[in-house]
């Protein structure tokens, strides 16, 4: 198979797997949210971090070294597979016993038991990282998504009954554990590795060498990513912090099955050809329009729809996140193409700016976070809004360096879709309103009308004005 066919297979079945797991998933979300109260969703919001750091140390840097390495053995896979393994251990018992300090700085008593459950899934998870590893390295997408779909459908089953059982927080903790050893135990089955009784401290060097700085930089991203979780939840109730969690991750849907499946693909497709600089540049650029000119229309499409999307999907009682939901949607927008930039740094073995950079853009955040900290939870979510894009143009800076491809043009390309979808984003916008405060229509209606009202407004526009992502995506289509 050719690198385009191999790589229009594995977009295809990356993003078949995303958005098979991120619909289970959100369909569950959506019969807990209608069962449990935002509360209950602001106290497992309160461990977030506590888990993503955890899930960073063991899945960040080492495993992308075995991903970027061209060949890989039984010692390589092994020596990292242990170091895991008893990173996941000595990070549980750290989690365990600091447990009543997280209970105390949330002042919520439940969360040391919850979290002494809860972060389990770091042990479990560092049994199949691996396997996991290897089926992203060889592209095997198919394969995982057949592993992902019925672990999260089955731990959702469980965390439902629960719920209607009355467990309440527990039910969202015991859906994750089983949707863990379900995980697990589908890569056991499928992959046919196993890790024999060996490390090798050189290769264990080797890839720590490379890989331990972007297990710092995703610590800092981390940290970064879940600063407003802790910020809301120590200064607002866990209510608050619910409805934010829930925008957050509704806003992340979209994201995650677009973005996140291609940059699955992207990683060690640019691995491949990071030595043909013609290539990687051509390549980047139609992936970056392409994300872009797909995801940049959900996004705002939500952005629109957002109150009667909230009401219907999940009651009246989930309402106050809509406004939440509007301003990370577009938020949302630059980032697969910040970590497209990103990308670029890694295949290139430049892991040490990587860092820098990670660090000097999460002192700069920070510095805004206190700043406008006096404005309120509004205040943090328009900042996030600006940084994203001010993120975005510090990665293209430094990527471009590396390959011919300026910020300025990268500007350039994306500035077309990102002006008409937000041209028609307005239009819609105000339709809707007149469709509520005139004609008084119900939620479903104003969702489906401006729905399909908007994405024939957007196609048919691209296809008018000649945009060069719709182009080259009709010639793929033709082509096969």
């Amino acid at each position: 198979m050719g690198l385009r066919n191999s790589t229009v297979y594995g977009i295809v079945w990356s993003v078949g797997q995303e958005l098979g797991a991120k619909f289970a998933g959100f369909v569950i979300t959506i019969v807990l949210a209608r069962i449990l109260s935002p509360a209950e969703f602001g106290l497992i919001a309160m461990l977030t971090i506590f888990i993503a750091i955890g899930n960073s140390l063991l899945d960040g840097g080492l495993t992308s070294s075995l991903i970027r390495t061209t060949v890989i053995d039984q010692k390589d896979c092994s020596t990292v597979f242990y170091f895991n393994l008893i990173g996941s251990l000595l990070i549980y018992l750290l989690i365990f016993f600091t447990a009543p300090l997280i209970s105390n700085l949330y002042h919520q008593p439940i969360l040391t038991n919850v979290v002494r459950v809860y972060s389990l899934t770091l042990i479990i998870n560092a049994f199949f990282g691996i396997q996991q590893t290897l089926l992203i390295k060889e592209m095997r997408f198919k394969v995982m998504a057949i592993i992902q779909i019925p672990a999260v459908i089955g731990g959702g089953v469980l965390g439902i009954v629960l719920a209607k059982l009355g467990f309440g927080v527990w039910s969202l903790v015991w859906m994750s554990l089983l949707n863990a050893f379900i995980s697990t135990l589908l890569h056991w089955f499928f992959s046919k590795w196993r890790p024999m009784i060996l490390f090798d401290y050189k290769r264990f060097k080797k890839h720590f060498n490379y890989g331990y700085k972007l297990t710092l930089s995703g610590l800092l991203d981390k940290l970064y990513q879940n600063i407003y979780t802790i910020i809301i939840g120590k200064f607002y109730s866990p209510a608050q912090l619910g409805f934010y969690a829930r925008a957050d991750s509704t806003s992340q849907l979209p994201i995650g099955i677009i973005s996140m499946a291609i940059n699955k693909v992207t990683f060690p497709l640019f691995v491949k050809i990071a030595d043909d600089g013609g290539q990687l540049v051509k390549v980047y650029r139609k992936v970056m329009l392409q994300v872009l000119f797909w995801m940049t229309p959900v996004l705002v499409s939500l952005c629109v729809i957002a109150e009667p999307l909230f009401r219907l999907m999940l009651t009246e009682k989930w309402l106050p996140a809509a406004p939440y939901f509007q301003i990370l949607c577009i938020s949302g927008i630059m980032f697969p193409l910040s970590a497209y930039n990103l990308n670029i740094l890694k295949v290139k073995g430049k892991s040490n700016l990587f860092l820098k950079l990670e660090i000097i853009k999460k002192v700069i955040s920070v510095i805004g976070i206190i700043c406008v900290f006096p404005f309120g939870i509004y205040g943090l979510l328009y900042f996030q809004l600006f940084f994203s894009f001010f993120g975005f143009y510090i990665n293209s800076i430094y990527s471009a360096k590396f390959i011919n491809y300026p910020i300025g043009e990268q500007i350039m390309d994306i500035l077309p879709t990102l002006v008409l979808a937000s041209t028609v984003g307005l239009i819609c916008y105000f339709l809707d309103r007149q469709l509520h405060l005139k004609y008084h229509f119900n939620d479903l209606f104003r969702i489906v009308t401006v729905g399909l009202i908007y994405f024939i407004g957007y196609l048919g526009l691209s296809f008018f004005i000649k945009l060069s992502a719709i182009i080259e995506f009709k010639q793929l289509i033709l082509r096969r």
